[in-house]
């Protein structure tokens, strides 16, 4: 039952069958055939006609209810509709619903009840007085979740009862909805970056699609295009007009990278150290969305969303808001990964030419720390939020905070522009620390551009 597709409910349908309508009667109605069945016996018993004829009475009333609800042939048809249909995590979303008698009869009293899985709510349920032929009734409902995930909404369901209240049907339909409760994300400070080739802030760089005059391939003209760029030899070949092409911007990339691992992340629920990595690899890649930069997620077992395209990236072909959409659909649902270490994650970082990289790291052991220094060498600046297993689990040993700060010092000499995780840290107050540290992250490079240049604005 999706926003504009109806769904409709007809009373009489053979599904279930009059046996199933009979397991339908209320406690009323059991009552009323029980006591009828029982006057009915102690009339024979007795001799006496009057009491048989109370008996009679009371135990047709119930069947008599029974066979006109499950006979009865008005349809009722149903929409739901989302607003919104996804929703950060800790909000709340609106679910309408709108039933429509389109039928000629007016239906009884009906008892609507929505499916929700219970980490939305309550099961919603309403009662609708009765709907004259051609009538309407909306309802609506709210639902929210503090965990991210796809819910389900429906089957709606419709509980018809007669006017006695001696009968119940249930009817539903068939269609259902799904909310997608995305990461929550934070605003970040505006990140200024140099190097090859630059988003569209500052330092911005165009370049022509291929370079020469005989080299550039031309479109044909459309109306508005200025005169000057028409492209006469192509229009002598071509026997119509043709113009130059446009000037591309070169977008800068950046790869978001998120460590997955079950044994990097201790705790679970809503504050837990792998919800709050979710949730700032969230706010990293709408933010370089924002900003203008081809963005792509990565993971440690190697999956890229949006996926290995022409380039891997989104941004540069797709509109922003459709690419942050997709990735934050798949960050609704990312969980922990079978595999244990970075190494297909490195792979995919093979062109030696992708831009910025900002990764969230769970607890690190010395051979996925030096894993992830290598996969230095193959971006242009990195930017590294390690959340500790040590800090978030409470833990004050001595020996492994010496092993994870010699660890941190190691992604530091490699490059990395390293930013410890403790909880309750806010992203934005990290992500103007790790902009302060670009001159140590300079002074330790490893001979690629810095990436940062006039630090974050």
């Amino acid at each position: 039952m999706a926003a504009g597709e109806p769904g409709a409910v007809q009373d009489g349908s053979s599904k279930g069958g009059l046996r199933a309508a009979l397991g339908g009667l209320t406690t009323r109605g059991r009552s009323f055939l029980a006591a009828g069945v029982a006057a009915a016996v102690c009339a024979y018993v007795l001799g006496q006609v009057d009491l048989l004829r109370v008996g009679l009475l009371l135990a047709v009333l119930p069947l008599v209810c029974v066979i006109a609800l499950y006979r009865t042939r008005y349809r009722v048809t149903g929409t739901r509709r989302l607003s919104p249909s996804r929703v950060p995590a800790g909000s709340e979303a609106r679910v309408h619903l709108r039933m429509d008698n389109v039928s000629r009869l007016p239906t009884g009293l009906l008892m609507l009840q929505d499916r929700v899985p219970y980490v939305l709510g309550p099961r919603p349920r309403f009662v609708l007085d009765r709907v004259e032929g051609g009538g309407r009734r909306e309802v609506s409902y709210r639902v929210r979740s503090d965990l991210r995930g796809r819910y389900p909404l429906g089957p709606l369901q419709l509980r018809l009862s007669d006017p006695f209240g001696m009968c119940e049907l249930t009817r539903s339909f068939s269609a259902y909805d799904t909310l997608v409760v995305i990461p929550r994300t934070v605003p970040l400070p505006a990140l200024r970056l140099a190097g090859e080739a630059s988003g569209y802030g500052d330092g911005r760089q165009r370049s022509l699609a291929l370079a020469g005059e005989d080299d550039i391939i031309p479109r044909g003209y459309r109306h508005g295009d200025d005169l000057r760029r028409v492209h006469w030899r192509s229009t002598a070949r071509h026997g119509e007009l043709m113009v130059r092409r446009e000037e591309q911007p070169q977008r800068a990339r950046c790869t978001v990278l998120l460590d997955t691992r079950g044994v990097g992340y201790v705790g679970a629920g809503p504050d837990s150290a792998f919800e709050w990595a979710v949730s700032g690899a969230a706010s990293a890649l709408v933010h370089m969305l924002e900003r203008g930069f081809a963005v792509r997620l990565l993971t440690d077992d190697g999956n890229a969303v949006p996926g290995e395209g022409s380039d891997g990236f989104a941004g540069s072909t797709q509109e922003s808001a459709d690419s942050a959409g997709l990735m934050l659909d798949t960050l609704a649902v990312v969980g922990h990964s079978d595999g244990g270490g970075l190494s297909r994650a490195h792979d995919v970082l093979r062109g030696g030419n992708e831009g910025l990289l900002i990764a969230f790291f769970g607890d690190l052991d010395e051979e996925q720390t030096s894993v992830a220094a290598r996969m230095r060498q193959r971006t242009g600046a990195a930017v590294a939020f390690v959340l500790d297993s040590a800090h978030w689990s409470g833990v004050t040993d001595a020996p492994e905070a010496a092993r994870a700060e010699r660890r941190l010092r190691q992604l530091r000499e490699a490059g990395w522009a390293v930013v410890p995780v403790e909880p309750g840290a806010e992203l934005p107050a990290l992500w103007q620390l790790a902009g302060q540290m670009r001159a140590d992250t300079h002074s330790a490079g490893t001979g690629g551009s810095t990436g940062f240049a006039g630090g974050w604005s």
